[in-house]
């Protein structure tokens, strides 16, 4: 009689336990296998460092030209209201027509902003208001293509491939964040350095242009009325209002970003605190993003998702707060990245969780819902920085809006138990 197969026993030695968790801890790329997301990703990543090399010249151009960290947080007023407005509306029209040509659209639109602020920048018309005009209709096609480039996602991804594939993007957008603002002050440091800052993001942004070009038709999948309208928005907002989990998400972000977003104080800070480095201000969340999105493997296997964001929410908020106590650079830093870790870990749950809790029928309009407050609260944010810095100085601008948004998402996380006890279903 023949004897069994013998079943090679497994290899439990540390040194293998230790890899397999390394393994399961590193970022989750199954989501590149799919073509359409590959060219998808490429395309924002790319342009993103390029947008991030602008976002980082305008307010020092701002700063520059004014003098004051007001005007500086006044560039977040500016692209405000185009935001809310074509955010919400550009939602409703994701959910009525094709997503990949009003992404290629309003992108297209975006380039054409940018180019103008390089002819501005080589004319040398030092004008704030025309930054100001510029910014607000830059803000209304990035309203728009965010909104139907999130709809895109949860159609070309399998639903328990979204974590991961927003990790991915979050991470490729945090590099930009990093690398942009380093080549931005080293840009605007040479002659004609506005011009080349807006000269290189026109560039970086034409690969945005292409990838849009080669997505696939994604056709809207919803009934009923042909043209997209304010009751579609409407429709949308009451559906967020009926359910604790989505509100709660966006009022975590909103308390985030418009209490405890110190991006516009950073010129002034370097300036008069650090004398010097802007460039590792503006670049430190990002680092501290891209070395959790690293280890992200984790993210996915996370369920209890509204007692992750609530927990991250309040990390950012704690680190943000010390940051603007301390007057040494590299400390300053090193808790700025540790917000940032905090950031994405909350990131990936505010969007994962839209994306696969909504209908596809409503995924447009929730997009772009989520596009006006993940895009609005730091421009309303620095409006709100900029605004408190002028009047009672920097450290009490940067920490103290910081301490209150500890406060307030400590309340609403006691308060609103369905999200505190939100579990995902993927």
């Amino acid at each position: 009689m023949a004897s069994p197969a013998r079943v090679p026993e497994r290899d439990s030695s540390p040194k293998t336990r230790l890899l397999g968790r390394l393994r399961g801890a590193a970022l989750d790329t199954r989501p590149l296998r799919i073509r359409a997301y590959r060219r998808l990703l490429s395309g924002q990543a790319l342009s993103f460092l390029g947008t991030q090399v602008t976002e980082v010249a305008v307010p020092m151009q701002v700063y520059h030209l004014s003098g004051s960290s007001l005007y500086v947080g006044l560039t977040g007023l500016a692209g405000f209201v185009p935001l809310v407005f074509f955010g919400l509306y550009g939602g409703a029209i994701a959910d009525r027509v094709d997503r990949r040509m009003l992404h290629l659209w309003a992108s297209a639109v975006i380039w054409v902003v940018t180019v103008g602020l390089l002819a501005q920048a080589l004319l040398g018309i030092g004008s704030v208001e025309l930054l100001f005009g510029l910014l607000a209709v830059q803000s209304a096609g990035f309203a728009i293509s965010s909104a139907a480039r999130g709809a895109i996602i949860p159609r070309i991804v399998p639903t328990e491939l979204v974590p991961a594939a927003n990790t991915l993007n979050f991470t490729a957008g945090n590099i930009g964040q990093i690398a942009g603002p380093l080549i931005a002050g080293a840009l605007t440091g040479l002659p004609h350095g506005f011009a080349l800052a807006y000269g290189t993001d026109a560039v970086l942004f034409t690969a945005l242009l292409y990838a849009a070009i080669r997505l696939p038709t994604i056709p809207a999948t919803g009934t009923g009325e042909r043209r997209a309208g304010m009751r579609m928005v409407w429709e949308g907002l009451r559906f967020i209002g009926r359910y604790p989990v989505l509100w709660m998400s966006f009022a975590v972000d909103i308390a985030a970003m418009v209490l405890a977003m110190p991006t516009a104080l950073f010129p002034e800070a370097a300036a008069v605190r650090f004398h010097g480095g802007a460039g590792l201000l503006y670049s430190a969340i990002a680092i501290g993003a891209i070395v959790v999105g690293v280890f992200s493997g984790w993210l996915g296997r996370i369920r209890r998702q509204g007692r992750a964001l609530t927990l991250a929410v309040l990390a950012w908020a704690a680190a943000i707060a010390i940051a603007g106590m301390v007057h040494q650079l590299w400390i300053a830093v090193l808790l700025l990245c540790c917000a940032g870790a905090a950031d994405l870990v909350s990131s990936v749950y505010r969007q994962t969780i839209l994306q696969t809790f909504a209908p596809d029928r409503m995924r447009g309009r929730l997009q772009g819902v989520f596009t006006v407050v993940v895009a609005g609260g730091p421009r309303l944010g620095d409006l709100r920085a900029g605004a408190m810095a002028s009047a009672t100085g920097l450290t009490f601008a940067w920490s103290g809006g910081a301490v209150l948004c500890l406060i307030l998402v400590l309340l609403a996380a006691v308060a609103v138990r369905p999200f505190w006890r939100f579990t995902a279903s993927t």
